[in-house]
C-alpha cells in the first residue's frame, strides 16, 4: 500500500505518523511545499515576542526524525500542483527534483490555508507581511532585530492579529490594530471581547474598530496606512492578519468536491467524494458539533484528530470525526479568554433559541492568597442543553472552559454542570466550583426560581414599566450605580417592601448577581414581579452602564 500525504503540518503529519503506527509495511510519502514540516505555527507570535527564545523549539518533527522513527519519506519544497484521480497520480514541482509524477493507492490532502490579503492598494508591498509560517516569522524578526523597525500596523483583530500585536508590543514596537468588525475576536461575543479590548488599550495598543484599511502607500522608509475613518497611520511595516483561505487552488479540475469558499468537502470519516482520497485540517469543511451546520474552523487540535481519523480508516479501522465545537483560548497580556461551542451570534444566525447567564466567581477560594475574579458566560436552551460558554480572567479560565467543553461533547446539560464533582482545595478552587455555580444559576433560571434578564434585554424595557433597585450596600451605591436606580440593600429589603410599587416590575441588581438572586427570592415570594440582571453591575460596566 502506497500513501501520499499532501502537507506535512498538523493534520498531515498526524495522519502519516498514525498510519505508520497502524501499518509497518505501507509506503508513506509526505509532500510539503514549504521548507519545514510539523512545526508549532501557534507558537510563532510567542517566538516574535521572545517568550519562546529558541527557534529550534518550534519544530516538533524534522524530515530526518520522521525518517528515523517512522520510516516516512518526507520531501520538503515539493509542491503538488495537480492531481489526476482517475490515474491516481499527483504532479509534483520539486526544488531539487524538478517536475515529476507520483502514483498512490491512498491520498491524504492536508494543504492547510494561506493568509488572506485583502484587495487593498499597496497590499503587495514588501513591507506588508503575514505570520503564517517559519519564513514569515524570520522576516519579521529580521526587520525588528536587524533593521531596528519600531512601529507596526496589524490588519485584523482575530487570534493571530491579537497575539501578534501583544508580542510585538513586548518587543517595544508601537502597534496599531485595525479591525473591520465592531469588536475583536469574532469567536467571542461583544460583552466578553470588550474586556480584552480594554486590556489591549491599557497596554499601549492603538485600536480601531469598525474600521478598514483603504490604502497602503510607501513614503520613503515608512508606510502610510489610510483608514476608512479618514485617519492615517505611519508604520515601519504592516502585518496582514485578516483571516485565512483554504490553499486548494491546485485541486480545481481534479474532480474533488469543494465548498463555496474553496474548502474540501468530506464525510465523517474524512473521505472526499473521490474513492481513496481523504482530507484533513484547515482546508476542509467540517460540521459544527453544536448546531450541525457546515463550517470551517481552523484549529490545530481538530486538525490532528482529523488526521488520526483519516489514518484509521485507511488502515481499516472504522473511525468517525463527530464535528468541531471550536474550543479556543487566547492570552491577552495579563488576561486569559477562552470559549467553546456557539456564541450568541451563531445561535441567532441559525435561529436557535437560547438563554444566557453570567457569573463572576473567584479563580479559587477567596480567602486563599492570589484569588482573582473571572467572568463566565453560559449559553443553553430551554431543556438545559449547553450550547456554548465564554470566559475571561486572570487565572482559572482555561480549566473551567475545558470542563464545559467536555460536557458539551457528551451532550451535557446545566444539571450536569451543577452535579459535577470537581477537585477542591483552597489554592485551586472553591467547594462550589465556578462550573458548579454556573450550573446552579442556570438551573434556578429554568426552574423559575430566579427571574433573570440580561443587560441588553433590560435596556429594551419601557422605563415606565419598572422600578430599578440597587440591592448593594450604601457605600457600593455611592461609588457608582445605574442612573435612576434606588438603593435598598438586600439585608433591608424585607422591612422596606412598602416602598416598592406592586404595579410595576421590580428590576434588581447587585455587584455580580448573587444578592440580586436573594432579593429576587424575597420579592417574588411577597407577590412582586421581579427581574434580576444576570451578572449584576459588573456585567454592565463593560457596556458603559
Amino acid at each position: 500500500m502506497k500513501v501520499i500525504v499532501v502537507g506535512g503540518v498538523a493534520g498531515g503529519a498526524s495522519a502519516a505518523a498514525r498510519l505508520r503506527r497502524l501499518n509497518e509495511h505501507a509506503e508513506i510519502i509526505i509532500l510539503e511545499k514549504e521548507r519545514y514540516i510539523s512545526y508549532a505555527n501557534c507558537g510563532l507570535p510567542y517566538y516574535l515576542g521572545e517568550v519562546i527564545k529558541n527557534r529550534d523549539e518550534l519544530f516538533i518533527q524534522t524530515p530526518e526524525d520522521m525518517k528515523i522513527r517512522f520510516n516516512i519519506d518526507v520531501r520538503t519544497e515539493s509542491e503538488v500542483t495537480a492531481i489526476n484521480t482517475e490515474e491516481k497520480t499527483v504532479t509534483v514541482k520539486s526544488k531539487t527534483g524538478g517536475i515529476y509524477r507520483e502514483s498512490y493507492d491512498y491520498l491524504v490532502l492536508s494543504p492547510g490555508a494561506r493568509a488572506y490579503r485583502p484587495n487593498i492598494p499597496g497590499i503587495n508591498s514588501d513591507r506588508v507581511l503575514t505570520l503564517k509560517n517559519i519564513p514569515d516569522t524570520d522576516t519579521i524578526k529580521y526587520l525588528i532585530d536587524v533593521k531596528g523597525m519600531k512601529s507596526a500596523a496589524v490588519i485584523g483583530g482575530g487570534f493571530i492579529g491579537i497575539e501578534t500585536a501583544e508580542n510585538l508590543a513586548k518587543k517595544g514596537i508601537s502597534v496599531t490594530v485595525v479591525e473591520l468588525f465592531p469588536h475583536i475576536l469574532a469567536q467571542f461575543d461583544e460583552d466578553i471581547a470588550v474586556l480584552l479590548e480594554k486590556e489591549l488599550v491599557k497596554n499601549g495598543i492603538n485600536l480601531f474598530l469598525n474600521t478598514y484599511v483603504t490604502a497602503i502607500d510607501e513614503k520613503e522608509d515608512k508606510l502610510e496606512v489610510s483608514l476608512s475613518n479618514g485617519e492615517r497611520i505611519i508604520a515601519d511595516f504592516v502585518i496582514a492578519a485578516a483571516g485565512i483561505v483554504p490553499d486548494t487552488d491546485f485541486l480545481k479540475g481534479s474532480g474533488i468536491e469543494l465548498g463555496p469558499k474553496g474548502h474540501i468537502i468530506v464525510n465523517e470519516r474524512m473521505q472526499t467524494n473521490v474513492e481513496n482520497v481523504y482530507a484533513v485540517g484547515d482546508a476542509v469543511e467540517v460540521v459544527d458539533f453544536v448546531n450541525g451546520q457546515k463550517t470551517a474552523i481552523p484549529l490545530a487540535g481538530p486538525a490532528n484528530k482529523q488526521g488520526r481519523t483519516a489514518a484509521d480508516n485507511i488502515a481499516g479501522i472504522n473511525s468517525v470525526y463527530k464535528g468541531t465545537q471550536g474550543t479556543s483560548i487566547i492570552k491577552v497580556f495579563s488576561l486569559t479568554a477562552a470559549c467553546t461551542g456557539n456564541n450568541e451570534k451563531n445561535l441567532k444566525r441559525f435561529n436557535i433559541p437560547y438563554k444566557s447567564v453570567y457569573i463572576h466567581p473567584m479563580s479559587h477560594a477567596s480567602y486563599y492568597p492570589g484569588a482573582s475574579p473571572m467572568t463566565l458566560k453560559l449559553l443553553f436552551d430551554e431543556q438545559g442543553k449547553i450550547l456554548g460558554a465564554q470566559g475571561v480572567g486572570l487565572g482559572g479560565v482555561d480549566k473551567r472552559i475545558d470542563v464545559i467543553a467536555t460536557a458539551i461533547r457528551f451532550n451535557g446539560t446545566v444539571n450536569d454542570l451543577a452535579e459535577l464533582e470537581l477537585s477542591y482545595a483552597p489554592p485551586y478552587s472553591s467547594a462550589k466550583d465556578p462550573v458548579n455555580i454556573a450550573g446552579f444559576v442556570a438551573q434556578n433560571y429554568l426552574a423559575g426560581l430566579s427571574h433573570l434578564i440580561t443587560w441588553d434585554d433590560f435596556m429594551r424595557l419601557n422605563r415606565d414599566d419598572y422600578v430599578l433597585v440597587d440591592v448593594r450596600t450604601e457605600s457600593e451605591y455611592r461609588k457608582g450605580h445605574i442612573e435612576g436606580a434606588v438603593n435598598i440593600p438586600v439585608d433591608d429589603i424585607r422591612k422596606r417592601l412598602h416602598e416598592l410599587d406592586r404595579d410595576k416590575i421590580i428590576v434588581v441588581y447587585c455587584q455580580v448577581g448573587y444578592r440580586g438572586y436573594i432579593a429576587d427570592r424575597i420579592l417574588s415570594q411577597n407577590g412582586f414581579k421581579v427581574l434580576n440582571i444576570t451578572g449584576g453591575y459588573k456585567s454592565g460596566l463593560p457596556r458603559g452602564m
